[in-house]
């Protein structure tokens, strides 16, 4: 399931983490890749413990907790810290990859199985060329360059990587959410119909057939969630 997510940072939310990364103290990225990527891994990534790192995913938290739709996609468990990058110069692509399994953060310790990747972008497409995420599902490769603010949500275990940015710089976040419904087939039968009932809501209103259908939507939450 690969979802757009629109406007998860506002306008503001955007000009203050620019101004937070503008000033950031870029590590190189391989130092946080794990065996597979090194070798393909070849851009800039914020240290994790960083003042900068530490005001920035607030900011992203604050704002995910705001963001309905992000909570029917991906039903959060627990949330990997945010992480930031940063594409351009001699430091420019990410080859195809598939993520490890379970993230360890160096700085808190924290242990999230990775069910679902998010990207939020934070440069506009017109700053730079080149940059897109591509992602490999079962209809093919996907490519995804997004306006800043606007994040999408994929499966983890999806083979993706980032195109070389040609011309500029590609800045954008970057996490893992461990969700409470494991399945991804599950996730999007859920996210389908919580969908669905929110259509019918502003059409219909809170009519009986929305009540049962909400009771259906809860008891299959039920079953399948793991808290």
């Amino acid at each position: 399931m690969l979802i757009h997510l629109r406007n998860v940072l506002s306008a503001e939310d955007v000009r203050r983490a620019r101004a937070l990364l503008d000033g950031a103290d870029w590590r190189d990225g391989r130092a946080t890749a794990g065996a597979q990527a090194l070798a393909s891994k070849n851009n800039q990534q914020l240290p994790q413990g960083g003042e900068a790192s530490r005001a920035l995913q607030a900011l992203v938290l604050g704002a995910l907790e705001r963001h309905a739709l992000f909570f029917s996609a991906a039903l959060p468990k627990k949330i990997f810290n945010p992480l930031f990058n940063r594409y351009g110069g001699e430091t420019n692509f990410y080859g195809q990859h598939v993520d490890n399994a379970v993230m360890h953060s160096r700085a808190s310790g924290q242990r999230v199985r990775s069910d679902v990747s998010c990207t939020i972008f934070l440069a506009e497409p017109e700053e730079y060329d080149g940059g897109e995420l591509v992602i490999d599902d079962t209809y093919g490769s996907r490519k995804v360059k997004l306006p800043a603010g606007d994040a999408v949500l994929y499966p983890s275990t999806s083979v993706h990587g980032v195109a070389p940015v040609t011309r500029g710089h590609r800045l954008a976040s970057f996490f893992w959410v461990e969700s409470m419904v494991r399945s991804d087939e599950q996730r999007r039968l859920l996210f389908d119909l919580d969908m669905a009932l929110m259509r019918l809501r502003q059409r219909e209103g809170e009519t009986p057939e929305a009540v049962a259908l909400t009771g259906t939507y809860h008891n299959l939450l039920r079953m399948w969630a793991d808290t």
